[in-house]
């Protein structure tokens, strides 16, 4: 006997489903508390005021306000210096 089907098999047609990653709240937009902002793998947008860093590093509110992107210079561990998003959520 066979060990596969002799119609109708494949062995491909399996793939992962999408990660809807980005920015989910733009800037300037109201986020409640606990409200997802921007989801993310690793951290390309920096947690500031406002935010919390989840453990798979989405970053959500932990305050009502408005989403706000800034820019800040970020030295790293061996010294060099470059430009890195950061998100806060300001009262109203």
């Amino acid at each position: 006997m066979a060990h596969t089907k002799a119609i109708g098999t494949t062995k491909n047609g399996r793939d992962s489903q999408p990660k809807y990653l980005g920015v989910k709240l733009a800037d300037g937009q109201t986020a409640n508390a606990g409200s997802i902002i921007i989801r993310q793998h690793g951290t390309k947008f920096l947690a500031g005021q406002g935010v919390r860093l989840g453990s798979d590093y989405t970053i959500y509110a932990s305050m009502p306000g408005k989403v706000r992107f800034t820019t800040k210079r970020k030295t790293g561990f061996n010294g060099d210096r470059r430009i890195v998003k950061v998100v806060n959520v300001v009262p109203n």
